[in-house]
């Protein structure tokens, strides 16, 4: 055992003496904890426990950036819904593809190290075979899979070191299209996922723990038009079995063994204060009378309530919290089983990061009927509030704004202005139709904004995909006992939407400025201290972008969609930009199998 002093993430305030194991790879709590200042390496998912996604490395910078050029590129051999989020650990990369597979590079070349195939034990995925990204530390290499499980492979053979199941995967609702009357346009249309348990997220390594939390738990039945059009819809039904209760877990590094675990659904207390208004003060339609009067019928709908944990933890080491955001409640956006706040879903919530204990939580939207989850991770940051420099917590929703909070409090310091178009946010679904920006996907979905240090300001890269929500009749002859007699029909009223890449002044919540593309943002962002932000594009360009006006300095056509975050690092004496280019089956952009890492030439 050697002893090491944890810091706050930006070198303030008082550390803590705490006594924990170095292991011999050279992967330890050490360096995890200062992962945000080694620019060569790319530890975590976030660049360290803060998720700023900034490098200091200026090799690549506004000035040369444009002879940028493809030093190696990797083909997994899986096309498919590429999210994978690169790690880079001493001149070697490990990544995730789809379904599973975790592949180990040489950073500078691109060879194969070794290659782990994953081996499903479920053919019935919820949620669609993607992967957003493992986690290194202990020797080891740790992967949450979309059947459920929690796998550690050693880092440098890609051995099997342990596998533990987190929950099973045909565990649900499995929804289906049955209900729908035979004159119905959606009965023709595709299911592409329904409510079960599953994994894609990036597990956070932290005092000897793995920490994770499972998807699926009210994902309803997602839909695609076998025809063209609307491409994307997602159907909300109502009914006592309609939904799962989703978890955070940790578990032991070196064992597997579970060491703690928090429900995003309490026991007690999930109806909440039944808000009619926004903890920042907007206005919600609901028909609180009625919620209260239905409340004790469905008392106990918090077993079945939803809250899936979608995108990467934050974690302030001093103060020992570790910041989560949860999905939407369950059933989806058809309430009538669920009545209240529905607690803690579609929430950022602080646990103490040893023990899951909830510290604080701050419910972004109560009483979620419009899939508005906290999908993208939170970052942490410093900025100034009254005056005085503040601990915080920034999170880009999906609502269209990013929320600033106090990180040891959880009290709101102030909301953005709007990233996307909004209209007739938090309208309750009608027969006729209503349609709702942003939409199903945000505003910012699951992208991973960034924030950098030299401009202070915090890139998003957001959808603008209208939506329509619909209240239909379900026919007499197709109820079933428990079901609602209707269904809530999300379907985008646009084939692919526009995306905005917007830069926020977090102290203001100024959008400093703003560039649209022509194609939905869905990947994330990476910047530089060489003045730069990185953000690939659905329709396959990958760009660099001047951090200080959003000016295009370069672009390269990947030939599928850069649906992914970029990541930066250096190895072999040289800086690389390195991004998954593989598209995105539900929203149709085009597929690809390719890793490829960006350089200057050598000469």
């Amino acid at each position: 055992m050697k002893t090491l002093f944890r810091c706050l993430l930006f070198g303030i305030g008082i550390c803590n003496l705490a006594a924990v194991a170095i292991a011999a790879d050279g992967v330890d709590d050490k360096r995890l904890l200062s992962a945000h200042t080694d620019n060569s390496n790319w530890l975590t998912y976030g660049h360290g426990y803060s998720n700023q996604r900034y490098s200091e490395l200026d090799e690549i910078n506004r000035d040369n950036v444009k002879r940028l050029v493809p030093r190696w590129i990797y083909q997994t051999g899986i096309p498919g819904t590429f999210q994978t989020n690169p790690l880079i650990a001493d001149g070697i990369m490990y990544l995730s593809t789809p379904f599973n597979h975790v592949v180990a590079l040489d950073a500078v070349t691109g060879k194969v190290k070794w290659r782990y195939e994953h081996k499903l034990t479920t053919e019935e995925l919820c949620c669609g075979p993607t992967n957003r990204g493992v986690a290194m530390g202990y020797g080891k290499i740790y992967m949450i899979t979309v059947d459920a499980r929690l796998i550690a492979l050693d880092m440098n053979t890609g051995a099997v070191l342990w596998d533990v199941p987190v929950a099973d995967p045909n565990t649900g609702a499995r929804e289906s299209l049955d209900f729908l009357a035979e004159a119905d346009t959606m009965k023709t249309w595709k299911v592409i996922g329904w409510t079960g348990f599953s994994g894609n997220m990036a597990p956070l390594v932290f005092d000897g723990q793995v920490i994770i939390g499972v998807t699926g738990a009210g994902y309803g039945l997602t839909l695609r038009a076998t025809t063209e059009g609307d491409p994307h819809a997602v159907v909300g039904i109502a009914g006592e079995d309609q939904g799962l209760r989703a978890f955070v877990s940790a578990y032991d590094a070196g064992s597997g063994k579970l060491r703690w675990r928090w429900y995003s659904t309490p026991t007690q207390g999930w109806e909440g204060k039944f808000s009619g208004r926004t903890a920042a003060g907007d206005s919600l339609e609901r028909d609180l009378k009625a919620e209260k009067a239905a409340l004790p019928k469905y008392v106990d709908a918090w077993k079945r309530g939803g809250g899936s944990v979608w995108t990467h933890p934050a974690l302030d080491p001093a103060a020992g919290l570790l910041y989560v955001g949860t999905g939407n409640p369950a059933p989806q956006m058809d309430d009538s089983t669920r009545p209240g706040d529905n607690l803690y879903t579609s929430s950022l919530v602080a646990l103490d990061a040893r023990t899951g204990q909830l510290k604080w939580y701050f419910q972004e939207v109560p009483h979620d009927v419009w899939n508005y989850d906290v999908a993208s991770p939170p970052l942490l940051i410093d900025t100034m509030h009254h005056g005085r420099l503040t601990p915080a917590v920034a999170q880009a929703g999906k609502t269209g704004w990013l929320y600033v909070l106090n990180r040891l409090t959880g009290k709101l310091l102030s909301r953005s202005e709007p990233f996307v178009p909004q209209h007739n946010m938090f309208r309750r679904p009608t027969r006729d139709g209503v349609v709702i920006s942003p939409g199903l996907v945000g505003g910012n979905d699951w992208s991973p904004a960034a924030y950098n240090r030299q401009t202070g300001w915090i890139y998003v890269a957001a959808v603008h995909m209208p939506t329509k929500y619909t209240i239909h009749d379900v026919p007499p002859e197709k109820r079933k006992p428990g079901l609602s007699d209707i269904y809530v029909a999300a379907t985008s009223v646009e084939e692919s939407g526009t995306g905005r890449l917007s830069a926020i002044d977090p102290a203001s919540g100024k959008v400093q400025w703003q560039v649209q593309t022509d194609k939905p943002l869905v990947g994330g962002v990476a910047t530089s201290a060489g003045g730069l932000v990185f953000v690939g594009e659905s329709n396959g360009q990958f760009t660099a972008r001047d951090a200080s006006d959003g000016s295009l300095l370069w672009q390269f056509n990947t030939g599928a969609g850069v649906n992914a975050p970029p990541v930066i690092y250096r190895a072999g004496g040289k800086q690389f930009v390195v991004v998954a280019a593989g598209g995105h089956q539900k929203f149709q952009f085009p597929l690809g199998d390719a890793v490829i890492a960006f350089g200057l030439p050598d000469d």
